[in-house]
Formats: C-alpha cells, sequence, structure tokens
C-alpha cells in the first residue's frame, strides 16, 4: 500500500485523473442499481454516542460493588463480607450467563412476543458491527450490566441467613426465566413494547422485579432469628454513605445512559435523575424528622435511593417539574412503606428491597403514564390511554414475578435447601458461609 501511494504521488495531474476515471468505470462494471441506490440510510456508528455508552456501561457496573458497600453497611457485622460476596460475585456470575445466553433470550428475534431466539447465544453475530449508532456489542454489555445488579438487589431481602450456594443457584434460573423475559418484552420487542409500554430504564424490568422477588423470597426463606424483637440495627452507616454516592452517580449512566445516544434525551434523564433524587431525599427526611423528632442519615440515604427508583422509568419521558413531583412522592411512599406497612405485615425484608425498589418502581411506572409529555403522552398530556397500559404492565410484572420466584425458591430447598442452619446465623455468615471476618479486633 505504501509503495502504492509513492508511485501515485510521483504522477502529474492529467495522469491521476485518467487514472481516477478510469477506475469508476471498472467499478461500475461490477456495481448494480441496487448498491448505487440503497432504500434508506444505513446504519453508522456514532463516536459520540458510542463514547457515551461506554462511559455509561462502567458507571452502571460500579453501581453493583457500590450496593456491595451499600448493603454491608446496613447489615450487621458478622455479616458485612457474607454480603457484600452476594453483590460482588454475582457481578461475574451474571455476566457470564448474559454472555452465554441472557443476551439473546431478552433481546433475540422475537419468539410470540414472549422471549428472543437462540440467534445470539454465545454473543453469535454480536460484534462490532453499528445496532443504531453504537457497536452492537456495547448495547449487549450496557444491558447486560442492568441484569447484574437486578439480580444482585434481590439479596438485599434475604441478607443475614440464606446459604451463598442458595444464592448462586436461585440467581442464575431467575435471570433466565424472570429476567430475561421481562426484559424482552419491554425492551427486546415482546408484548409489553406492542402494548406501548414506557419504562425509560427499568422501573418494571428492574425495580418492580427485584422488589417483588425480594418480598417473596424474605417470606419463604422466613425471618431471622431474633426479627423483630431483637434490635438489629446497622453496623457502619459510613461504608453505605460510600455505597450510596457510587450509586448516585452510577444512576447517571443509568438513566441518562439509556436514550442510547448523547443527545437531549440524555440530557433530560440526567437532569431528571439529580432532581427526582434530591426530592425524594427531601421528602423521606422530612416525614421522618416530623414522625420522630430527628432526621437520620440512613434515612435521607433510604429516600434517594427512593427518588432514583421513582424517576428510573420516567426519566426520558417528563420534565425536570414533574421529577419533583415524582421524587417527592417516592419518597413518602417509600418511608411509609417500610415504616409502617412492613412492621404490621411482619414480613422480614432485611434491607428493605420491596419497601423502597418494589414500591419507588410501581410509583414511578404509573407516575410515567400520568405526567409524561416528553416523546410521548400521559394522562395529563390528554392521554389516559398511558396510563391504563402502564397499571396493565405493573400488574403481569407483579403475578409473573412472585409465581416464578416463588417456584424457583421451593426448588432450590428441595435440591440444596435455602437457609443456613441456627448456629451458622448466629455464628454469623462471614465466618459460617467464607471462613473470614470484616473485622479483626
Amino acid at each position: 500500500m505504501l509503495f502504492t501511494k509513492m508511485k501515485l504521488s510521483a504522477l502529474s495531474g492529467s495522469r491521476k485523473n485518467f487514472l481516477l476515471l478510469l477506475s469508476v468505470i471498472v467499478a461500475g462494471l461490477f456495481l448494480t442499481p441496487g448498491d448505487l441506490f440503497a432504500d434508506g440510510p444505513t446504519e453508522t456508528i456514532d463516536k459520540a454516542d458510542t463514547a457515551w455508552l461506554l462511559m455509561s456501561t462502567a458507571m452502571v457496573m460500579f453501581m453493583t460493588p457500590g450496593l456491595a458497600l451499600f448493603y454491608a453497611g446496613m447489615a450487621r457485622r458478622k455479616n458485612v463480607l457474607g454480603t457484600m460476596m452476594h453483590s460482588y460475585f454475582l457481578l461475574s456470575l451474571i455476566t457470564l450467563q448474559w454472555i452465554l445466553w441472557g443476551y439473546s433470550l431478552s433481546f433475540g428475534t422475537d419468539v410470540g412476543g414472549i422471549i428472543g431466539s437462540t440467534n445470539y447465544f454465545g454473543l453469535n453475530g454480536v460484534g462490532t458491527e453499528a445496532l443504531g449508532t453504537v457497536p452492537h456489542l456495547i448495547f449487549m454489555g450496557f444491558q447486560g450490566m442492568f441484569a447484574v445488579i437486578t439480580v444482585a438487589l434481590i439479596t438485599g431481602g434475604v441478607a443475614e441467613r440464606v446459604k451463598f450456594s442458595a444464592i448462586l443457584v436461585f440467581s442464575v434460573i431467575w435471570a433466565t426465566v424472570v429476567y430475561d423475559p421481562l426484559c424482552h418484552w419491554v425492551w427486546g420487542g415482546g408484548w409489553m413494547s406492542k402494548l406501548g409500554v414506557l419504562d425509560f430504564a427499568g422501573g418494571i424490568v428492574v425495580h418492580i422485579s427485584c422488589g417483588i422477588a425480594a418480598l417473596v423470597a424474605a417470606i419463604v426463606v422466613g425471618k431471622r432469628r431474633g426479627w423483630p424483637k431483637e434490635l438489629m440495627p446497622p453496623h457502619n452507616l459510613t461504608l453505605t454513605l460510600m455505597g450510596m454516592g457510587i450509586l448516585w452517580f452510577g444512576w447517571f449512566g443509568f438513566n441518562a445512559g439509556s436514550a442510547l445516544a448523547a443527545d437531549g434525551s440524555a440530557a433530560m434523564a440526567f437532569i431528571n435523575t439529580n432532581t427526582a433524587a434530591a426530592a425524594g431525599t427531601l421528602a423521606w427526611t422530612a416525614v421522618e424528622w416530623k414522625k420522630n423528632g430527628k432526621p437520620t442519615l440512613l434515612g435521607a440515604m433510604s429516600g434517594t435511593v427512593a427518588g432514583l427508583g421513582s424517576i428510573t422509568p420516567a426519566a426520558g419521558f417528563v420534565t425536570p417539574m414533574a421529577s419533583i413531583i415524582i421524587g417527592l412522592v417516592g419518597g413518602s411512599l417509600c418511608y411509609y412503606t417500610v415504616t409502617i406497612l412492613k412492621m404490621k405485615l411482619k414480613y422480614d425484608d432485611t434491607l428493605d428491597v420491596f419497601g423502597i425498589h418494589g414500591i419507588a418502581g410501581t410509583w414511578g411506572t404509573l407516575a410515567t403514564g400520568i405526567f409524561a409529555s416528553v416523546g410521548a403522552k400521559g394522562l395529563l398530556e390528554g392521554n389516559p390511554h398511558q396510563l391504563w397500559v402502564q397499571f396493565i404492565a405493573v400488574v403481569a410484572t407483579i403475578v409473573f414475578t412472585a409465581v416464578l420466584t416463588y417456584l424457583i425458591l421451593k426448588l432450590v430447598d428441595l435440591t440444596i435447601g435455602l437457609r443456613v442452619d441456627a448456629e451458622g446465623e448466629f455464628e454469623g455468615l462471614d465466618l459460617s458461609q467464607h471462613g473470614e471476618s470484616g473485622y479483626i479486633l
């Protein structure tokens, strides 16, 4: 090639033109009219969109180690490493599940509106070719990080009493038979997508599903020994705050990255994410302060997650003013679920996955049908049908997730068992499950 360029540079201008004309004539002999006049624009990779999605993928990945810190600080001291291990190990396990078959079941060619086909198994046909304006591989990787953190979130419902082996078996099965179909229904061309359901970044796919799964798991596994009579306060809220900071940061990639482009939709989702998080923080803190006389850091962080979970499905569909309302209501609803409903119903959702993620995801999904005004219209824009569609999606997700989660848990319990024995729970999961301790004092 270099030799050819050197020879051409020595040619006179007229000779260059002659060779150029000759090349065009020869090429024309082998091109068909369809090659010369293709129908419509072809997909091309946009460097800005690709750079933003690469960054967003890394940010969402970082959320799972952040979740490990967030959860661990709220656990008791003897369970800090066991709680961290759930999130950290699932980052690897679900990544491989996603690459081998999860992505294909989620985004493969639609089969009856229910599941994706096997055409992408083992990433067959998934390479650097353009998918929209980004390489297919990075779209796959971005979506995979959503699968990872959804499964990791569930573990908070049964922290401090479940076998590590049971978590691993449950997680692979659950990701395959619950998460992948839900993802396909909403984002992969399945029946919810065809119905017109709006879920910008995972209110249905992530938050409702993990919240309902955590609730069912908490009930099936049973309460921690001593709960609720024995006090079980967080052992290190400093760790939780570090994790919360990572989660809040990563949520910008989670929501704004879901625009799949560096454009106005991403900008709207970015601002709405921060706005709703702030509103949720203020709402929870205000209600708690009035009710108990003192605002707590744990409450403020819980409100932040409530606001973030509430805005996730609506992030790119509403205005910042609407996101304030969504965050305020989300923070308040989650506060009452965690502090009142949980104690009345007496279910031991250890780290309040249902009370925060499940309730926030449900409210946010319905709120999308009310406040949508950017790229879609909701109830307040004269389209009540959208709220009805969102309601159908919520109910279907709850029923589907609850039933399948229950069956998976029963299967795991019958085979390897779900719960550690009394001695192992008393000793703590750090030592009984992993043979190590988070603190050597």
